[in-house]
């Protein structure tokens, strides 16, 4: 770390997220359940007032762990995911019509998100076709005697992923699982504000090893760990 430039200015201070995110935006997470979601920027987020945010991320978390503690301090008045079963406090704000909750298949979803990030207008998707809660209102087309679903992009006002390295112009590596939809989610934020384990010089991560190119990523926060008991331990 004592070899730091930050000659791109892209290291922030934990504190310096709340910048970036204010009441009513759309942000979007990186992670599946927790992991590869950032838990430091999500503390900064709950130290704050910020309130009535649209929340694009693969689940609901769980009530302690990720994005669930969001959810469950009702600082999210949408939210975009493939399902929410892991957090039975999304269940009930939904029943209760505190939390609107769009559902995308999975794929589906990532797919909506990739669009953004490479700047398409949609995807084709034949998935839920014959199901309301996934096709109702979305326009469908016929190609080559096929029908599909005309799937939006979804993009962040803010994305927020999760990496094991950064260098300092933001070229990330992840680990392992953690990986998930983090590099999708990453292309897809008008900003995006990267989370990572540890910071190292320009130069000393190996070019065919990046994942992320640092041109997606506009800001650098250093993780201060994990700050919650996974459920399975």
């Amino acid at each position: 770390m004592n070899n730091l430039q930050n000659r791109f200015h892209k290291m922030i201070k934990s504190t310096d997220v709340m910048s970036y995110v204010q009441n009513d935006m759309t942000i979007m997470f990186g992670g599946f359940g927790g992991v590869g979601t950032a838990p430091t920027v999500i503390e900064e987020i709950l130290k704050s007032d910020v309130n009535g945010l649209t929340l694009i991320c693969n689940d609901a978390g769980f009530p302690t762990i990720g994005v669930g503690k969001l959810v469950c301090e009702q600082r999210i008045k949408k939210l975009i995911a493939s399902h929410i079963g892991s957090n039975p406090v999304a269940g009930k704000q939904m029943n209760d019509g505190i939390l609107e909750v769009e559902f995308s298949p999975q794929g589906t979803l990532v797919e909506r998100i990739r669009a953004a990030g490479v700047g398409i207008g949609g995807v084709l998707i034949d998935v839920g076709i014959e199901t309301d809660v996934i096709c109702v209102g979305k326009q469908m087309i016929t190609l080559s005697g096929k029908t599909f679903l005309v799937e939006t992009p979804l993009e962040a006002d803010v994305s927020i992923v999760y990496a094991k390295k950064a260098d300092e112009f933001g070229n990330l590596l992840y680990d392992k699982s953690a990986r998930n939809t983090n590099p999708l989610v990453a292309m897809a934020g008008k900003v995006t504000i990267a989370e990572v384990e540890e910071i190292v010089p320009l130069g000393e991560l190996n070019p065919d090893s990046i994942v992320t190119p640092g041109v997606f990523v506009n800001y650098i926060v250093q993780s201060k760990g994990v700050n919650w008991k996974w459920v399975w331990e």
